[in-house]
């Protein structure tokens, strides 16, 4: 998640991929029905390599962790295909039945089916602790006129910064890449911390994670508040093939199941959550 604008694409590149399942998942005269094409012994993920905090190969990402507790649960051998999250993703793993599931999807996306969501996030604008900005908690704050903002290109905060008139003053890194490559959320924090943008739109899941590097350094906000579209939060479930509504069941089972875990790991992680009408931070059991 998977949200989108063109998150809704992807959540951070994922659904941003424009390339419809078509013939590659319609069942011709013949062929295995879609029900029949999940692993009954392994776990099988569709994942970026090098897509941290989200995964990796090391298994380092909050999506890994997801993985492996779903895999656990399930009793089943936790397998990856790995591929770039750029175009071509769906088309190469989840199509080509070169893997079962995809850890994180954007609910609503036509190019998979959905599970029910098992968390809920937000865009949010990072700021540096102690600035002027640090306790801005929406785009429409009159203090970001005329400040040197950051964001990711075709993303829902693009669209806001475009209505309000600021893109002449924002900076915009790439949506699309290969990343094993280029790292732009990676790169617009840095700039951030540096003092050469004063404030970075990101994708919640991948902010929280990233500014905890930064030793408190950088302040990561919600954008909750907003009242003009796009909406910036999401519901991110997690992706199968379109008519495999018994994996999604299942699926669905163990994400009731494991809720609790889940959101263990994604607190653990930094990930911002929000209630299902995205109007709060998650009310959490305290530990």
């Amino acid at each position: 998640m998977p949200a989108w604008g063109d998150l809704a694409r992807r959540c951070l590149r994922r659904a941003a991929l424009g390339i419809a399942l078509g013939a590659a998942l319609l069942p011709a005269p013949g062929r295995a029905q879609v029900a029949d094409l999940v692993s009954p012994t392994a776990f099988r993920v569709c994942a970026d390599p090098a897509d941290l905090p989200l995964s990796n190969e090391a298994g380092e990402g909050f999506e890994n962790k997801i993985a492996e507790l779903m895999a656990t649960n399930l009793d089943r051998d936790l397998q990856y295909t790995w591929f770039p999250m750029a175009m071509g993703f769906v088309r190469r793993t989840l199509a080509a039945v070169q893997c079962d599931v995809i850890i994180g999807y954007a609910q609503g996306d036509e190019l998979v089916l959905n599970t029910n969501a098992y968390y809920t996030s937000a865009y949010v604008i990072v700021t540096r602790a102690g600035s002027d900005l640090a306790d801005v908690s929406t785009i429409e704050d009159s203090r970001l006129d005329g400040r040197k903002v950051g964001y990711i290109a075709n993303t829902p905060p693009g669209t806001h910064l475009a209505r309000l008139g600021r893109l002449p003053d924002a900076v915009s890194y790439d949506l699309m890449v290969d990343t094993r490559l280029y790292h732009p959320n990676e790169d617009m924090l840095a700039d951030l911390a540096a003092g050469k943008i004063d404030a970075a739109f990101m994708w919640g899941p991948i902010a929280g994670p990233l500014a905890k590097s930064y030793d408190g350094k950088l302040v990561v906000t919600p954008l909750i508040h907003e009242t003009a579209p796009p909406r910036l939060f999401y519901r991110i479930t997690m992706g199968v093939r379109p008519g495999e509504d018994r994996w999604k069941r299942t699926l669905n089972s163990e994400i009731r199941k494991l809720q609790p875990q889940i959101d263990a790991i994604l607190v653990d992680y930094g990930v911002p959550i929000l209630n299902d009408d995205g109007t709060a931070l998650k009310e959490l059991p305290k530990p």
